[in-house]
């Protein structure tokens, strides 16, 4: 699928300006060695307005549109998508006790003390946890790599860091067995709880969650190029990825070549399992852009869309106000969290340039999107660089991409 662009001017950009975003990229990153390759779509309704393709997918090999990135949690909001076509369908409700589709969790308590060779000592939850917990993460679920609670430690044992913890069903069972880190709907945390909504896609839907998503998304979009397991005929698209090293910049994570992204895999993972294209997850940008429907296909239902991009944080607030742990940072000021997606809330706050209701989410290798749904905008950065904490990269493109804007 090629990516075409418009006439910037046209668009409302200032074409001088969105150059400078490039030259702040390749100086910056690319050419001090933090960064392999940028890749960079902004777009103004269905058009591109400005597309640049820096660095190397490989040594020796130019980035191009066709090529292929891992995006990690950039795989949540389309597994929330798929989920909220089975609210449509009333097929579950968002107030539904999660134990009505998973009774393994019924004597599931909230932590209170033990860990590691101690037993764990619970107490009930205050209330019961809910199918709109897992989609906004509060659901008292965390995730193996926060490394904070003993929670998070048992996270690690189980192997849910390396996702070989066994597939959806076996990753419900072993839950059963660890604690809460608190009450569900009392606080916000980054979590395994959109892994989870994959596999209730599955009991509830009745196929594998890999073939409800293609067949009701990936499908009626177009995008062909999106895969929880990458074709053996797509291999020579994947880019390399790295991992952050102190003294290096750069140490390889995981070869295009030899991705293990390739094999089958163990947990299809609804919350970071995905490789798509830039071309691909443009499409499913404009869908949401344009109220859940792209080229006559309707994915979502425009009020649908509408509830998962309001803030849902527990008594209105923002992320530092209510995170346990990740994004809690003063940059997350400002920011709510929806249904699959973070929400600006309170621009100001945020101190970038921007609008109250953009929605947004990114991934561990330095991936992001946003959709601006009053100025029109979406924008879709890729690279292959974890932990995506490692530079200010994402609030830097916002800040020079709002700045080109004239119209």
């Amino acid at each position: 699928m090629s990516l075409t662009t418009g006439n910037p001017a046209e668009l409302g950009f200032d074409t001088e300006r969105l150059a400078r975003i490039d030259a702040h990229l390749k100086s910056r990153y690319l050419d001090s060695g933090r960064m392999p390759h940028t890749a960079l779509l902004i777009g103004r309704g269905d058009e591109i307005a400005h597309l640049s393709l820096q660095g190397e997918a490989r040594p020796g090999e130019a980035l191009t549109q066709d090529h292929l990135f891992r995006i990690a949690s950039m795989t949540k909001p389309v597994t929330s998508i798929a989920f909220m076509q089975l609210v449509e369908q009333a097929k579950v409700a968002l107030s539904d006790p999660v134990t009505r589709y998973i009774p393994e969790w019924k004597d599931q308590g909230v932590f209170v003390s033990g860990g590691g060779e101690q037993p764990f000592m619970t107490r009930p939850p205050v209330r019961p946890m809910q199918i709109i917990d897992l989609l906004r993460h509060t659901s008292g679920l965390t995730y193996s790599f926060q490394e904070r609670t003993p929670i998070d430690a048992a996270y690690r044992k189980a192997g849910f860091e390396r996702f070989d913890g066994g597939d959806l069903e076996q990753l419900i069972q072993t839950l059963a067995g660890i604690p809460l880190e608190f009450d569900p709907g009392s606080s916000w945390n980054y979590s395994i709880s959109t892994d989870i909504i994959g596999a209730l896609i599955q009991r509830i839907s009745g196929q594998k969650l890999d073939a409800y998503i293609t067949q009701n998304i990936f499908e009626p979009l177009g995008m062909h190029d999106t895969h929880f397991q990458l074709p053996q005929d797509k291999v020579s698209r994947m880019t390399d990825c790295y991992s952050w090293h102190p003294r290096e910049k750069m140490k390889m994570f995981d070869t295009g070549a030899d991705t293990a992204w390739v094999k089958p895999p163990k947990l299809l993972s609804g919350g970071g399992g995905l490789v798509s294209s830039l071309a691909d997850y443009h499409r499913f940008s404009r869908m949401l852009l344009n109220e859940g429907t792209l080229d006559g296909q309707q994915i979502i239902g425009r009020k649908t869309l509408e509830l998962m991009t309001a803030n849902h944080l527990p008594g209105g607030g923002d992320l530092t106000q209510h995170s346990k742990s990740l994004f809690s940072e003063a940059e997350n000021a400002g920011g709510g969290f929806g249904l699959g997606f973070g929400v600006t809330v309170d621009n100001a706050a945020t101190g970038v340039p921007g609008s109250i209701g953009d929605f947004y989410w990114g991934g561990m290798f330095s991936t992001a999107f946003f959709v601006d749904p009053v100025e029109e905008i979406i924008m879709i950065f890729m690279t292959q660089l974890m932990p995506s904490s490692t530079y200010p990269v994402r609030r830097e493109i916002k800040t020079m991409l709002y700045s080109a804007l004239t119209v």
